[in-house]
């Protein structure tokens, strides 16, 4: 019988273990045009806390007692559909399961390149295309932009520190201790900000872009946020992806330096990386190109079994993570 996590109660503040629980699920014949898959690796994500709020958002929040769902990578194993073969491999959103049966409209054959499926879940899935839109179309980054990317070590922000190298722009990074910093900075970031360290960030960013940043990719709110602000420079871009520091605490960023909006006109815009999956294709032709010329890194956080996707999940939160945080069925 296929086992799904289910949201046993809504978290206040940070999410514990008696937060979820596992259930059975019943096995279903195919309808029509349906398949069944075997997931080999589940995403874990930080926009899934969000979810387990009962608030009105971009995606309707996860119910009580029902299997969650998330990015997965699997096997189908049993095909009503002409276009879906058995042993294809694909792309769909019903994890935090092992098995399960969609709609093949709803499941996407991952794409020919050269890399091992679960790629598709982080640097050439949902991430890497948040990080590639968002730095390019959201804050049209370009050539001889001063780029700050905070979670720099993670899925979203190692692919922006990345793409923006390669597109020629000056990026100082931020990521939490000094094994994260070094791989930051060995995927090519000109300076990396040990959020972590003894020296707060605003004065930190002063030190690494004495000349102010042009462009600011955030994934994490806080003095994160305040510090891009600070030293902004004229006509500045932000492209405000997550806020991973208030996802919890519900607390709002203090905006110490909110007023210099003003002055240096600087532009701020939230996005959902759905609103680029129409150019699907560009991306992947995009970074398909730089995987074969050699330039793209990427790092994979794993946690082996479907037992361990509270862990995972957790694990988000307290810095568990370098690169995708993934795990494998």
């Amino acid at each position: 019988m296929a086992r799904a996590w289910s949201l046993k109660t809504r978290p206040q503040g940070m999410p514990k273990h008696t937060d979820f629980a596992m259930i059975d699920l019943e096995t279903a014949s195919l309808g029509a045009g349906e398949v069944r898959i075997a997931n080999r690796w589940l995403s874990v994500d930080p926009y899934m806390r969000g979810r387990m709020n009962d608030v009105k958002s971009y995606v309707p929040p996860f119910a009580l007692g029902e299997a969650m769902q998330g990015g997965a990578v699997g096997e189908v194993v049993e095909s009503n559909d002409d276009g879906i073969k058995v042993g294809d491999m694909v792309l769909h959103m019903a994890g935090w399961r092992d098995e399960a049966v969609v709609p093949a409209a709803q499941v996407q054959k991952l794409p020919a390149l050269d890399v091992p499926p679960q790629a598709f879940l982080g640097q050439l899935g949902m991430p890497g295309m948040t990080g590639y839109f968002g730095l390019l179309a959201v804050a049209e980054a370009k050539a001889g932009d001063t780029v700050f990317v905070s979670a720099a070590a993670g899925a979203v922000g190692s692919t922006v520190v990345q793409v923006a190298k390669a597109k020629g722009m000056t990026v100082i990074g931020s990521a939490g201790g000094a094994e994260k910093c070094a791989w930051v900075k060995s995927l090519g970031a000109d300076a990396v900000i040990d959020y972590k360290g003894d020296v707060p960030v605003v004065k930190a960013l002063g030190e690494a872009a004495p000349k102010g940043i042009d462009v600011y990719f955030d994934n994490v709110g806080g003095e994160h946020l305040d510090a891009a602000l600070a030293h902004a420079n004229l006509h500045a871009r932000f492209a405000i992806c997550g806020m991973i520091d208030v996802y919890n605490s519900g607390a709002a960023t203090q905006l110490k330096y909110l007023a210099r909006l003003i002055g240096n006109r600087i532009q701020i815009r939230g996005f959902i990386v759905s609103d680029f999956m129409s150019r699907a294709d560009e991306f992947y032709k995009d970074m398909g190109g730089m995987l074969s010329a050699g330039t793209l890194k990427r790092q994979e956080t794993v946690h082996e079994g479907l037992e361990t996707m509270p862990d995972a999940f957790l694990g988000l939160f307290s810095g568990g993570n370098t690169g995708k945080m993934l795990v494998k069925v």
